[in-house]
């Protein structure tokens, strides 16, 4: 399993953690039942905090990717993909909603905005 943590930018680095593992476990990069590294060998590999690591950890058994059994490690856990795919879309949808009604009001026209979106999907955003 890869992470890739970006010193630079505004994005927490607990928060990329969770985000780059809730990635692997969506993509299937990491099944059900399957084990993540401990907490002390991520941060080792990481060369971060353990107090970083176990914020992303906790992070990820309280949405439900992860789930802890004290004295074995943090697990994958039984999701259905599928809804976490679609909760996922609602909530690209709601924020979608939120650009085009600033793009709106700011009187930015249509193709305008997918113009940036198109910028933004080729770019990797």
């Amino acid at each position: 399993m890869d992470i890739i943590i970006r010193n630079t930018g505004e994005v927490p680095i607990y928060d990329q953690i969770t985000r780059q593992i809730k990635g692997h476990i969506l993509s299937g990069t990491l099944a059900e039942g399957e084990a993540l590294p401990s907490m002390r060998a991520l941060a080792r590999d990481l060369r971060i905090s353990v107090i970083t690591t176990k914020r992303a950890y906790e992070e990820l058994e309280r949405e439900g990717f992860i789930t802890t059994i004290p004295g074995k490690g943090c697990f994958v856990a039984a999701r259905d993909l599928e809804l976490v795919r679609e909760d996922a879309r609602r909530r690209v949808e709601d924020h979608l909603v939120q650009a085009l009604d600033t793009a709106r009001t700011a009187g930015i026209p249509p193709d305008e905005v997918r113009q940036v979106l198109d910028i933004l999907i080729q770019g990797g955003f």
